[in-house]
């Protein structure tokens, strides 16, 4: 068994497929906001492995709450019922709004989840139900924004209005087009009698952290429910708090108070902890479609995964975390906005609570390579946007010691 870097590093070059482009540090164990490699070094991590460890690592509850579960019980097909299901499902309920929730493995699964219930509803309004008239079109397809994220399967890479991601994977899969975000003359423009949904993120991601106007998110929801369209929000980046809220959409508020709901709601990433869950949210009306036959996953509401995923939120819920987001988030903009070494390179500051973006003016040089080399774990996206998603736990100490080195590889590159 190889235990040094060096002797790691060549094993992998042996046995893995290369698709990802990691750098040289073999990681060995976590703690909190901390990640040491294999030869001692500490790094603050202000990425959380691309925001699913919500909580941090090994954080003490989720811990306890997968040891209780695989001591219990560690798999049972979906032809049963299990508690910790039922219990996460709940907690969706209390958190976000009346819905009905399908388990998976992924953001990536829940997106296609999403989509293929959008199209039952559309091939339903075809038939004269669901408010529609008999002989009318069936209502297929989707329209995503430029700048997103959907995951890599064949219909999400469709899906994403990235030119990169598509790239070596034609012919599209039919059905999908781009507008921009924030465009409703293009929207208005994209829609047509087949069009069955509205896909979009909260806050585009990968697309440089692009948070979606309130009065845009308001008057989308107005155009899908006057053209019977379903509305999906990816929340696959903004769930559990990353953002100040339990979940990206609840930031779009009316002026009589009411939030701007989706019809369905897809999350990935935080929600699991760092373990593999996906979950498609629907409302009920629209989850009363999805019958025995039309879809499934194996492994999905996995109850060690689901025990775990409860956990997230009970800590959230108890360590009021979401306020605490917010708080840094506020502190963390404020300083980066006004740092005096490195006002010359940033363009802008943007995001919400602890899912940021600092774009620079140029594409940086070895950034993320700097600041390993200074202990901090950070990512680029978009070319030229820092892109910070730490654990929402993390405490005010190491939030600042981790911006300071932030800054000084800005400066350095």
């Amino acid at each position: 068994m190889p235990t040094t870097t060096q002797d790691i590093l060549t094993k992998a070059d042996d046995v893995l497929i290369g698709n990802y482009a990691r750098f040289p540090v073999v990681m060995e164990r976590g703690e909190g906001s901390f990640l040491w490699d294999v030869d001692g070094k500490r790094y603050i991590d202000l990425f959380a492995g691309f925001g699913g460890g919500v909580l941090g690592h090994c954080q003490p509850d989720l811990v306890r709450a997968v040891r209780e579960q695989a001591g219990r019980m560690w798999h049972v097909g979906n032809t049963f019922h299990s508690a910790p299901q039922t219990e996460l499902a709940d907690r969706l309920n209390r958190t976000a709004f009346k819905g009905k929730a399908f388990f998976c493995h992924s953001g990536l699964e829940a997106n296609e989840a999403a989509v293929k219930l959008a199209r039952l509803r559309g091939g339903q309004a075809a038939d004269g139900a669901a408010g529609g008239k008999p002989g009318a079109a069936k209502k297929w397809k989707v329209v995503s924004m430029n700048r997103s994220f959907h995951g890599r399967s064949l219909a999400m890479v469709a899906a994403t209005g990235n030119p990169a991601v598509k790239a070596g994977f034609e012919p599209a899969v039919p059905g999908f087009s781009q507008v921009d975000l924030g465009d409703l003359e293009g929207l208005s423009a994209a829609i047509d009698a087949e069009t069955a949904a509205v896909l979009l993120e909260p806050i585009q991601g990968e697309g440089g952290i692009h948070p979606v106007p309130i009065d845009y998110a308001i008057e989308l929801r107005r155009i899908c429910d006057e053209r019977g369209i379903t509305l999906i929000f990816d929340e696959v980046w903004t769930g559990c708090g990353r953002t100040g809220k339990w979940f990206g959409h609840q930031h779009f508020v009316r002026a009589d108070g009411s939030i701007v709901e989706p019809d369905i709601m897809t999350l990935g990433k935080a929600v699991g902890g760092g373990l593999p869950v996906g979950i498609m949210y629907a409302k009920p009306e629209l989850a009363a479609l999805l019958v025995p036959g039309r879809h499934g996953s194996t492994l999905g509401g996995n109850p060690i995964c689901a025990a775990a995923a409860t956990a997230v939120f009970d800590v959230i819920e108890r360590d009021k975390l979401i306020g605490h987001a917010q708080s840094l988030g506020e502190h963390a903009i404020a300083r980066l906005k006004n740092e005096p070494s490195i006002r010359h390179k940033v363009a802008q500051v943007r995001g919400k609570a602890l899912f940021l973006g600092i774009e620079l003016k140029q594409p940086p040089t070895g950034l993320v390579e700097k600041g390993i080399e200074l202990g901090v774990l950070l990512n680029v996206t978009a070319q030229k946007v820092i892109r910070l998603a730490p654990p929402i736990n993390i405490d005010y100490a190491t939030w600042n010691a981790g911006l300071d080195l932030v800054v000084k590889a800005i400066a350095a590159t």
